[in-house]
């Protein structure tokens, strides 16, 4: 149960009927990630159009969501977020498919993973985790050495507002206290 209210669909005024409508339209279901700005419908669109934009719209820079849900998934971790991990590890799961680097990756196991995942790979995530734990510690070496594993500036940007992405949403949901929904398989697509 959350610790503020969230509006029910079968409750919801006009306008928050339309956006419930638009998400489950997209994802099968409203996740409670979603359904906790239902207090302000314009903050879930919002949000749900943030997502969508960072995860899903590659064509600006080519990252694949693999790596993206990577990302999803340690700092969750890092945050101890059951709900984010369980959510991202579903599709992490099936874009891997691999059980033991997933379990790695929910461990942020970096020795175990270093035979597992690339250098590029593993260097971006152990940055996801430095930011996610000590963000001042992120320094011009951090981002030099992403340049130089290959990736361009605007893959740096991108996979930066995913990791600040997962911290915004892990503290939400730990603040509000959110569970996963029963429903969960239909709405994580």
């Amino acid at each position: 149960m959350a610790r503020i209210p969230m509006i029910d669909e079968s409750a919801a005024p006009p306008q928050l009927k339309s956006i419930y409508t638009t998400i489950a339209g997209k994802r099968g279901g409203v996740a409670n990630v979603l359904k906790i700005h239902s207090l302000l419908p314009q903050t879930m669109e919002d949000h749900f159009n943030l997502y969508k934009t960072l995860m899903f719209d590659l064509r600006a820079t080519g990252i694949r969501r693999l790596l993206l849900e990577m990302i999803a998934v340690v700092v969750s971790s890092a945050n101890q977020c059951q709900y984010c991990i369980t959510h991202h590890s579903e599709p992490l799961r099936r874009l891997l498919k691999d059980d033991e680097t997933l379990a790695a990756l929910q461990r942020r196991d970096w020795k175990n993973l270093e035979s597992r995942l690339p250098k590029e790979s593993l260097d971006l995530l152990r940055l996801a985790e430095k930011l996610t734990l000590r963000p001042a510690a992120v320094q011009d070496a951090d981002i030099e050495n992403l340049r130089l594993q290959g990736y361009t500036n605007e893959q740096i940007l991108q996979v930066i507002l995913v990791i600040c992405y997962f911290n915004f949403v892990n503290r939400s949901v730990l603040a509000f206290g959110l569970e996963v929904e029963p429903d969960f398989e239909a709405t994580c697509r």
